[in-house]
């Protein structure tokens, strides 16, 4: 059920302040598949409090809340403590498509047999790539509803019959880190080939570097990652705060009067992709000083000239960019977007409905997007629907700066990757209300 909305406005238009991050949903989702996976040879420091992350804590931990296993019509009772009582079991894991992902390939090293679910667009969201390619190691792995998607019964553990599998590049990065977290308890290794162009290419470096932090040694030559069978050693990995994150108050930066941010414990070299953000938003006056244990964000007078934006490899920052050229009326093309579409919603068409209430265009033609800002309208209030999207409910706040009143629906959905962010944006001088529609 969807939460109220909130209205929200920036009567300060030049905002300053300390931002206080959580930890990165991306690096402690993988982190505490890790620790999971080495049996605690991996400690996990500064754990993200997004939703997602702590579903897949609780589920990890034999946690997870019984509310949210619901029964099938199998007739199969719920079971609310992992892998440890009666098989086979639910596990649901909601909206979290990370979850979704690394339990995948995590619970075919397990002991016995589940069923992992998730919520209704989450049986929306392929993931039949990755599942053919656990089959393709030994896996046993079978749908309970339709072919390619969720609900899948998992039955382990897995017995080895390949150690080289391919898996197509363009899609999921997160279909490829599944698969290299479980690599090196593989009794023969994994050997694993990516075809055609890597999409999103930062977030298996991110996996691998990870990795490498606890110990396990790989190799990465042309399109064929190699990770032998080797243990997890003893080790602390300590989470960055979300960069994911800070793209907000970045677009907020860049649609202000003036802005003096501070972002606590980011650096330079993040593992992080979305760091490209710094690059990005150079474009727009938004110098990024690294210093005192994290990034000062300035707003300076810049005219946008930059044309073309690629996504390919950070396509989390999307909708947060575009909305942000959008409002500056800067008539931008953007590519990369193609996995945009099997997200928590199709965040194109999200997108293209969204900006319309504004009267902006983004047009679609083989690929390539393009913004048509010439009906564009920001005299008036709207009001935004988040499709259950986090990312849209926070890449359109922005707009406040802009408009003189934007109302935003589900105020709550943010929860799942960054529960403080409206009271964040409050410690700023943002007026957010709750409409009890």
């Amino acid at each position: 059920m969807s939460s109220a909305s909130v209205k929200i406005s920036a009567a300060e238009k030049k905002p300053s302040g300390t931002i206080y991050l959580t930890g990165s949903k991306s690096e402690s989702n993988r982190a505490l598949i890790m620790q999971a996976i080495s049996k605690s040879a991996v400690h996990v420091k500064n754990v993200s409090e997004a939703a997602d992350t702590v579903t897949l804590l609780g589920i990890l931990q034999g946690k997870a809340q019984s509310s949210k296993l619901k029964a099938q019509s199998s007739g199969l009772q719920a079971q609310s403590s992992g892998l440890q009582a009666q098989s086979p079991k639910l596990i649901d894991i909601g909206p979290a498509g990370t979850a979704m992902r690394f339990l995948t390939a995590y619970y075919t090293l397990q002991d016995g047999e589940i069923i992992l679910t998730g919520s209704a667009r989450m049986k929306e969201r392929p993931i039949g790539i990755l599942v053919d390619a656990l089959r393709e190691l030994g896996a046993e792995i079978a749908y309970t509803e339709k072919d390619g998607y969720p609900p899948i019964r998992i039955k382990g553990p897995l017995k080895q019959k390949s150690g080289s599998v391919s898996i197509k590049g363009n899609i999921s990065s997160q279909y490829i880190s599944s698969l290299l977290l479980v690599g090196p308890l593989l009794e023969q290794g994994l050997e694993l080939v990516i075809e055609g162009e890597l999409t999103s290419k930062p977030y298996v470096e991110m996996t691998l570097a990870m990795l490498s932090q606890a110990g396990i040694k790989y190799t990465w030559k042309d399109n064929v990652i190699s990770i032998p069978n080797q243990p997890y050693a003893d080790s602390v990995i300590s989470v960055e705060p979300d960069w994911s994150a800070a793209s907000y108050w970045y677009a907020i930066a860049a649609l202000s009067e003036e802005a003096e941010l501070f972002l606590p414990g980011l650096n330079a070299y993040s593992l992080q992709g979305d760091s490209k953000i710094t690059e990005i938003m150079a474009n727009f006056g938004i110098t990024s000083q690294f210093k005192d244990g994290g990034v000062c964000l300035k707003k300076e007078p810049k005219k946008v000239e930059r044309k073309i934006f690629d996504f390919k490899e950070c396509p989390d920052l999307a909708q947060t960019v575009i909305v942000v050229c959008a409002a500056l009326g800067h008539e931008a093309t953007f590519t990369g977007l193609e996995t945009l579409k099997i997200k928590e919603t199709d965040r194109v068409n999200a997108l293209q409905v969204e900006l319309a209430k504004i009267g902006v265009k983004l047009i679609e033609k083989n690929q390539t997007y393009k913004l048509d800002c010439s009906e564009r309208d920001l005299s008036k209030s709207i009001k935004v629907n988040t499709y259950d999207d986090h990312r849209m409910a926070m890449a359109f706040a922005p707009l406040a700066m802009v408009l003189t009143e934007l109302e935003i629906e589900d105020h709550r959905v943010v929860d799942k990757s960054y529960p403080h962010f409206w009271s964040d944006l409050e410690s700023i001088g943002y007026e957010v209300n709750t409409v009890n529609n």
